[in-house]
């Protein structure tokens, strides 16, 4: 496997007396949006907590850019442009939309430390016009707009997933990882989501990897499909490919005649 910005190489992960994952090979490219689908208790949430650093596997390596970053921490991996969203919705719900969205900003600094805040210098203040522009301009992708100044804990399901997803992309990932985008959204957000993975994708060289139980849309979204069961990767191709694979069909997709 070569070529890819983030790569995951037999990796396995128990669980006591449980394999949750075994030798699992997994690879994405900047600029492809690659699928990754499975039926419950694949280890699909498990594979994506590796990638992530929040579970460090028993075995394998993860490389990022071809260095090993296996041991690296969460936050390492989040401020070398890897990011990602959970199942459950994660926001500050006492923040506003728009501050759920700068907030992804922040790590990075304004520059000058305490005196440029205290003086507000002009380097400073293009920091900050520099990024509000780009939250602004994120919002508006995720059809935000105008809900900059509401609450984040009183949205419904489906915007609130859509501000995770603008906090997100704010600043510019590099890896994109989006654990079942789709729950929850009406049909005009599905539609608003696959295009934001597109355009990150082909306009921002972004290689997102995306774990969702809408079988439609990751065959829609996605250039490549990873099919896990009982922690195996089962299949790998095009979503054409995967569809007509006898194998998937049967553990997952459902048989057809």
């Amino acid at each position: 496997m070569s070529g890819y910005v983030l790569r995951a190489s037999g990796v396995g992960v128990r669980f006591g007396g449980v394999r949750a994952l075994t030798d699992v090979d997994l690879g994405i490219r900047a600029g492809e949006v690659c699928g990754l689908i499975g039926p419950n208790g694949a280890g699909k949430t498990t594979l994506f907590d590796v990638l992530s650093g929040i579970r460090r596997p028993d075995r394998g390596r993860l490389l990022l850019d071809g260095a090993d970053i296996t041991r690296r921490s969460p936050v390492w991996r989040a401020r070398h442009g890897m990011r990602r969203t959970f199942q459950r919705r994660q926001l500050f719900g006492r923040l506003s939309v728009a501050d759920n969205v700068l907030v992804a900003q922040e790590w990075r600094g304004g520059g000058g430390g305490l005196g440029a805040d205290l003086l507000a210098l002009p380097a400073r203040r293009a920091r900050e016009r520099e990024r509000r522009t780009r939250g602004e301009r994120v919002l508006a992708d995720c059809g935000l707009a105008g809900l900059g100044d509401a609450y984040a804990g009183g949205l419904p399901v489906g915007r609130a997933r859509m501000v995770e997803l603008a906090r997100a992309v704010a600043d510019r990932p590099r890896v994109l990882l989006l654990d079942e985008p789709a729950s929850g959204l009406s049909a005009p957000e599905r539609e608003r989501l696959a295009a934001v993975v597109r355009h990150l994708a082909r306009e921002e060289g972004c290689a997102v990897l995306l774990v969702e139980h809408d079988v439609a849309f990751v065959m829609d979204v996605c250039a490549r499909v990873v099919v896990l069961d009982l922690g195996t990767v089962l299949a790998e191709g095009t979503p054409a490919e995967v569809r007509a694979n006898a194998s998937v069909r049967e553990a997952y997709l459902g048989t057809t005649g």
